[in-house]
């Protein structure tokens, strides 16, 4: 039978190679039966001819469907030989012919059943718990990822590997039984802060020439193995406890204004990406004089500022709460609740210019809905007790002042100019002095 023939055959009655529901007895209706039988020669030293090689590695072995009861080393060494062959068949065929592709595509199967066996699958559970961990299992088969723990490729399509939901660990289920590092979201979750000291090193011989993580022999050398230093925490861990990765490092944020990427260790990154958007920063007592350098902190801190002076006028708007206007800095919810705490996400967008543009556009927003669009916020305004003259004043337009005891909002200049004390606290004290002596009188 010609070739052309025999592979038609061979799609009819094998449509899916893998597919395990196959009967064993005989073929299905409606189906050809096969015509041809395996051919012993396959794994045999003879030689045989090209043309027939082809479909024997299809044939000669029913490599593709699961076999019932454990496997024999037989059918390990089976299928060496007929990758063996199959890879010599491709260089024999010529080449980008159709033939030669239909092998190649077999040899491809041939090579992941072979993994299989030495492999197995088993049925694994889809959520583990190790050492605070919660590791879901994965179902994607195409994503190509590397273990955390060995450091070697993970082979979705035919290995199990899980996912840890808090830090984002990956590694193989075989892998799971030899972690020691527990997982960095609980670390964040009770302790939020920072490392505020520049690579704070201590040195190798305070290691013991042992890597921080894993207590693997390290040297500078690298000799038995290469010692590479974090640069958040100063210590210096194994290659496979440091894969070379960068992060930005806030205490050079905090202390040098730099936001070029360091090298850090896999523990750190995970942390470093983990408080991201934490606000635990607060530069007024950190760093104070860092706000006489940047001015894009003091514009920032400005805008905040007003924030929270118009955040009143919305807790108190029917109109503004089914607007949800707060919500537009939901990302963002320690700017509604003050307006000195910072995360390392905000000094980072603060340096490129992206929360200067997006902070601006949400205070033209509140504004315009306080001044223009809303008729009850407009009615809690105020009128300058000094002159008596000009527009409905808020707390945080940019040419008035605010007295700190009553929080009377007057222009700039008439509150500045005035020698006298703020009308409103004057009228305040001197009613209360009436209900005392009226209460004398009583």
């Amino acid at each position: 039978m010609e070739y052309d023939e025999r592979l038609a055959l061979f799609r009819q009655t094998r449509l899916n190679p893998f597919d395990r529901g196959e009967e064993e007895d005989g073929p299905h209706e409606g189906k050809m039966p096969l015509q041809h039988e395996a051919r012993p020669e396959l794994f045999s030293g003879t030689r045989i001819q090209s043309s027939d090689r082809t479909m024997d590695l299809g044939l000669a072995e029913d490599h593709f469907s699961r076999p019932v009861g454990s496997f024999v080393a037989s059918d390990i060494e089976q299928l060496k030989l007929a990758i063996e062959e199959c890879k010599k068949l491709i260089l024999e065929l010529p080449e980008h012919s159709e033939r030669q592709k239909d092998t190649v595509v077999k040899l491809i199967h041939l090579r992941l059943k072979l993994q299989e066996l030495k492999d197995p699958e088993e049925d694994e559970p889809n959520l583990r718990m190790v050492l605070e961990h919660r590791f879901s299992k994965e179902k994607s088969k195409s994503v190509k990822q590397t273990c955390d723990k060995c450091s070697t490729i993970i082979w979705g399509l035919i290995q199990t590997w899980y996912t840890c939901t808090g830090c984002y660990y990956r590694c193989h289920s075989k892998c799971m039984n030899l972690i020691t590092k527990p997982c960095v979201r609980s670390k964040v979750s009770h302790q939020s802060e920072y490392e505020l000291s520049i690579c704070p090193e201590i040195g190798l011989d305070r290691q013991d020439y042992r890597c921080a993580e894993c207590r693997t022999p390290i040297s500078l050398r690298g000799v038995p193995s290469e010692a590479r230093q974090c640069d958040y925490t100063g210590q210096y861990y194994c290659s496979t406890c440091h894969w070379n990765d960068t992060a930005i490092i806030p205490a050079r944020v905090i202390h040098n204004w730099e936001f070029e990427p360091r090298k850090v260790c896999r523990s750190s990154l995970r942390y470093l990406a983990l408080m991201m958007s934490r606000p635990v920063l607060k530069l007024k007592e950190i760093n104070p004089l860092l706000f006489n350098f940047v001015e894009e902190l003091v514009e920032i801190r400005k805008l905040r500022q007003d924030i929270l002076l118009m955040k009143p006028y919305f807790i108190t708007c029917k109109e503004a709460m089914e607007a949800r206007l707060l919500l537009q800095l939901q990302d963002r919810q320690h700017f509604v609740e003050n307006d000195d705490m910072y995360s390392l996400q905000d000094l980072i967008d603060i340096s490129s210019g992206r929360l200067s543009c997006s902070l601006t556009e949400v205070h033209t927003t509140f504004a315009k809905h306080i001044k223009l669009d809303c008729e009850r916020c407009q009615a809690k305004g105020f009128v300058c007790e000094l002159c008596r003259e000009g527009d409905i004043l808020f707390p945080f337009d940019s040419h008035t002042s605010v007295c700190h005891d009553c929080s009377a909002v007057f222009h700039r200049d008439c509150y500045y100019d005035n020698s006298t004390t703020c009308p409103r606290c004057a009228r305040m004290t001197e009613r209360k002095q009436d209900e005392v002596s009226d209460v004398k009188d009583v």
